[in-house]
């Protein structure tokens, strides 16, 4: 079993980055979150979890151990596969993914490629719990309680604001994310933000 793969970036796809190691090109299906933090030449390390099926063996990548908790308990779900999977993971970050299922959001979480309302309600039914388990770089539960995050009007304006500047849609929403506190307005979210994606810009 590989647990993680560290070496350089040789690939970047739409879905997908070639890690080289000793020689050795490793292809790692990822999410766009997980692509958003690759540069092409650079070292770095992807933690990782091998796919076997009868037809197949592929490699999955994940930039955190966190992302990849959250792809081992969505795949956990009854009829979600690794690509429906990995269709969630580039849907939205796992702050938000646990923030959608913590607060059963199925409105939201139905919006993911490959989900439906009734597949959304059995990642709340068979997650909520287990979600809670996993270690967020925010805590989540504050989020929940309202007392760690912006009004969801105020983070939204934000992101569109970010992304009228000329950023991604992943980077404006992990920015905003990571920076967006209770009380702050939007141009004060955009300001942080912004802070943090020039402190970060070589993970982009």
């Amino acid at each position: 079993m590989i647990g993680y793969i560290k070496g350089i970036v040789e690939e970047i796809g739409i879905d997908y980055i070639i890690l080289e190691n000793n020689g050795i090109g490793y292809k790692l299906n990822a999410s766009s979150n997980t692509i958003a933090h690759m540069t092409m030449g650079e070292e770095t390390k992807i933690h990782s979890k091998m796919i076997v099926r009868e037809d197949d063996i592929s490699l999955c990548g994940f930039y955190s151990k966190d992302e990849e908790e959250m792809f081992n308990l969505l795949t956990s779900v009854s009829k979600i596969g690794t690509k429906v999977g990995m269709s969630i993971l580039s849907f939205a970050t796992v702050d938000d993914l646990s923030r959608h299922i913590l607060t059963s959001d199925i409105a939201a979480l139905s919006k993911a490629p490959g989900v439906g309302k009734k597949t959304a309600q059995r990642i709340v039914l068979e997650l909520k719990d287990k979600v809670k388990k996993i270690s967020l770089e925010n805590d989540i539960e504050e989020v929940v309680e309202g007392e760690n995050i912006a009004n969801n009007d105020e983070i939204d304006a934000a992101i569109e604001g970010l992304i009228q500047l000329g950023y991604s849609n992943t980077e404006a929403k992990e920015a905003v994310s990571f920076v967006s506190q209770a009380g702050m307005k939007v141009e004060d979210i955009i300001k942080k933000a912004l802070e943090y994606i020039m402190k970060t810009a070589k993970k982009f």
